[in-house]
């Protein structure tokens, strides 16, 4: 008799594996195109926050030429902030802010240049002293 109830639980244990290995096989299916669907949602909020930060960036372009001045300087704040949170925007949108300034190209004499010119001075600045650190 003892010979018997070896026997069975020989067998119950390979069930018992089996029916895990099984288990397993179902669990990894299930979760294979919940995992390829989270990648693809991520992928498309990346491009989603890309194109919003492209948009951000052609608009403050075209209001860095408005006559006011809060328009301009609001436009070379985003631009400041897109470099900052973008790395791959920065040499853009500081080549571009050069050539504003070197179109520009006023002589203010005795007098400050407005707040939005210097505002581009100080980035232009800070961006030179983070390059010689």
């Amino acid at each position: 008799m003892s010979g018997w109830v070896s026997i069975s639980e020989i067998v119950r244990n390979v069930a018992l594996a089996v029916a895990a290995f099984v288990g397993a096989y179902l669990a990894w299916r299930q979760l294979s195109p919940a995992a390829s669907q989270a990648r693809a949602a991520s992928t498309q909020a990346e491009l989603a926050r890309r194109a919003h930060v492209t948009e951000l960036f052609n608009r403050a372009v075209g209001q860095l030429r408005d006559p006011k001045l809060e328009v301009r300087l609001a436009a070379v704040y985003v631009l400041r902030e897109v470099a900052r949170d973008f790395p791959d925007f920065s040499d853009p949108i500081f080549e571009l802010l050069q050539a504003y300034l070197r179109a520009a190209d006023i002589d203010y004499g005795d007098e400050e240049p407005p707040v939005d010119i210097q505002a581009i001075v100080q980035l232009l600045r800070s961006r030179l002293e983070i390059r010689d650190e």
